[in-house]
């Protein structure tokens, strides 16, 4: 029997529950049904067998959160293609980076994204088809609708577990990103051991996410719903707190699933009482969580959160917080399934109580990245994947995330986490998300430098600044506190909500 997963997260779910709800269009209501869903799946891998794609093509998706997203990843999988979804927040020179990186053969882009994608086309030698996805997309090229209502229903591939199933990029908060494969076996490992195991998703839930289909996190919440029988609610606009809040209202969901940065975004709007009522449970992912945040979200909003740590290498999440134990400003504990270190400069395991760097090991490692050689050799390590997130490792087992290794200030020969730093920022009233990086003192020495965003700009004033400089210094150690504060409007961030420091640190 193949081991493609659309046999086990689209087709045998189709067959037990026909009628069952997989999707739910957000702002229209829309219904999918699981026949639906695996009507649109085969025809789509019809479609691109009518394009002529092959098997182990790559096929880049710069796609909105719509059924058509899901048809195109699920579908070309089904075909034995490898989908690539790519972010949609990009400009074209990035767009032009990944077509040529990737190679990819096909390129689908819903209509929202067209403009700049279609400039990145121009010219690229591996690619052979661009399709258009939605009612505005260009005249000029197939429509997607079109051809996959002409298509028949497509084959299954006989796709082994250790087949490559598909790609994401990551994020990039430096350099170019970097294409991490992964397996038809990983979708499956993952969501035993986090989905079921840990959330405890059943066919009873209901699933609404911030984050966006094309990176780790939110494509997890999507094979999660379709592995349990869960629905997913679907929205194909840029997440806002209004828009949130209406979908939530409307569609009642059991699971909300979101970054600090957005929970920030909540505490500080003004969201009707009750708004949260139904949701048995938030998660939050892409960056840490400030305790602050966590204890006012429980008071203000009633939810309790779940905060995780995840990679696009690894698919999603390793370490996690569990329904029965949750420790605000904490990572959680290690998700069964999965083996971690904690390593010095040297490759030594540290002990509890001291930082060091994260190694992971498990099902759903990426087998490596693509044409990147010289990473892959600084990366893995046997079975160990070096994630360059530094952490703690507390007496309770639990994990304390610190900062991304390259991020760590050495202020007075001291390493200091930015993480920590941010948490006690943004527990100043007023305080909406801060982030902390080094910069030079007039002696040339490194010291904390913070960037702040408040719920009202009107309010930055020297003496604000000065108030989280002590608050800082009366929390924390003395010299972990920032000798600048410089409020902003807003924070440069990847699609994950990961701040981007170095643009912070390169002004």
């Amino acid at each position: 029997m193949s081991d493609n997963a659309v046999r086990h997260f689209i087709l045998e779910p189709a067959e037990r529950d026909p009628d069952g709800i997989a999707l739910i269009d957000g702002p229209t209501g829309a219904e999918t049904t699981r026949s639906e869903l695996a009507d649109g799946v085969l025809k789509a891998a019809a479609a691109l067998e009518d394009l002529g794609l092959r098997r182990e093509e790559r096929v880049m998706m710069v796609m909105a959160d719509r059924p058509a997203f899901l048809e195109v990843f699920w579908g070309a999988m089904a075909h034995g293609a490898v989908p690539v979804p790519v972010s949609t927040m990009l400009p074209t020179k990035d767009y032009r980076f990944l077509l040529e990186d990737s190679r990819a053969s096909a390129c689908i882009v819903s209509d929202f994204f067209a403009e700049q994608v279609m400039r990145a086309t121009e010219g690229q030698p591996f690619l052979q088809h661009v399709v258009g996805e939605g009612s505005r997309a260009p005249t000029d090229i197939p429509n997607w609708a079109d051809l996959r209502d002409s298509a028949g229903q497509g084959r299954l591939f006989p796709a082994d577990g250790e087949d490559i199933a598909f790609w994401l990029y990551t994020s990039g908060t430096t350099g170019f990103p970097k294409g991490a494969l992964h397996r038809h076996k990983d979708m499956a490992f993952l969501t035993e051991v986090y989905a079921q195991n840990i959330l405890e998703m059943t066919s009873e839930d209901r699933v609404y996410m911030v984050p966006k289909l094309f990176f780790a996190y939110g494509l997890g919440v999507n094979y999660f719903a379709l592995g349990t029988g869960a629905t997913h609610v679907l929205f194909d606009g840029r997440p806002t707190v209004p828009d949130v809040v209406d979908h939530v209202t409307r569609h009642r969901p059991t699971m909300f699933f979101g970054v600090p940065t957005f929970m920030a975004q909540l505490l500080a709007s003004d969201v009707p009482d009750g708004t949260f009522d139904p949701v048995r449970i938030a998660i939050t992912g892409g960056e840490t969580l400030p305790a602050d945040i966590y204890r006012r979200a429980k008071n203000e909003l009633d939810l309790t959160i779940l905060d995780c740590v995840g990679s696009t290498e690894l698919a999603h999440i390793y370490v996690a917080n569990r329904l029965d134990r949750q420790i605000a400003g904490s990572s959680g504990w290690v998700v069964d399934g999965f083996e971690v270190e904690l390593r010095d400069a040297e490759g030594n395991v540290v002990p509890d109580g001291e930082p060091g760097q994260m190694y992971v090991a498990g099902e759903s490692v990426t087998p490596g990245y693509w044409r990147r050689t010289d990473h892959n050799r600084r990366t893995f390590h046997g079975r160990f994947m070096a994630t360059g997130d530094t952490f703690i490792r507390n007496a309770d087992e639990s994990f304390t995330y610190l900062g991304r290794e390259d991020d760590m200030i050495k202020a007075g020969g001291i390493w200091v986490s930015p993480a920590e730093v941010e948490a006690a920022i943004i527990e100043v009233p007023g305080v909406v998300l801060a982030a902390v990086v080094g910069a030079e003192d007039n002696d040339g020495l490194l010291k904390p430098k913070a960037f702040v965003l408040l719920e009202e700009p009107a309010d930055a004033s020297p003496e604000l600044a000065a108030k989280i400089q002590d608050h800082v210094r009366s929390t924390l150690a003395a010299f972990k506190y920032p000798r600048w504060v410089e409020f902003v409007d807003e924070l440069p961030t990847t699609a994950t909500g990961k701040v981007k420091r170095h643009l912070l640190r390169d002004g």
